[in-house]
């Protein structure tokens, strides 16, 4: 098995940015009391092919409810690897819990930007089923799995990437 990646916590001060910022009325001492508990993601096992991300704080979602979560985690990977994420698949099918922009997608140069690589996760219940999801703090409630990739033989990028969500997509002109 390849070791390509590591997973680190975003600094102190960028969560508490982030988290404030995404949940207005949240005080610093409770941002920084979250940030405390919020453990690396893991394998649950050695066959697992998902690390599992950890709820920072419950959450609950009545159907047709969203919400934008500051997993306070950063990925450190080796070029030509990405991570690939996607809500668990016990909450996915229980749920049909699903991820915004329905696989997110961390490149490694992702880690150096000026937000740290500050992972965010906006999942919906979307279920038809009336069923209020609900994830204790410290639960799994997304998964990412490492993935190889190539690249075409006449690619010649050499930008450099600075955000998150459409930051690449910008053409020079």
């Amino acid at each position: 098995m390849q070791r390509i990646a590591k997973f680190h916590k975003v600094s102190r001060e960028q969560f508490v940015k982030d988290w404030m910022d995404t949940f207005a009325g949240t005080t610093e001492q409770e941002a920084e009391k979250i940030y405390e508990q919020i453990p690396l993601p893991g394998r649950a096992t050695a066959g697992s092919a998902g690390y599992d991300f950890y709820a920072p704080a419950d959450i609950r979602l009545n159907p047709g409810e969203t919400v934008k979560i500051p997993t306070g985690i950063r990925v450190e990977m080796e070029q030509n690897w990405v991570l690939k994420c996607y809500p668990r698949s016990g909450l996915g099918f229980k749920y049909r819990l699903q991820l915004n922009n329905t696989v997110g997608i961390i490149d490694s140069d992702y880690f150096y930007s000026d937000n740290e690589g500050h992972m965010f996760a906006k999942i919906t219940n979307d279920s038809n089923e009336g069923k209020v999801l609900e994830v204790a703090q410290g639960n799994g409630f997304m998964q990412g799995i490492f993935v190889e990739y190539g690249i075409t033989v006449d690619d010649d990028v050499t930008e450099v990437r600075n955000g998150g969500f459409g930051s690449t997509t910008k053409k020079k002109v």
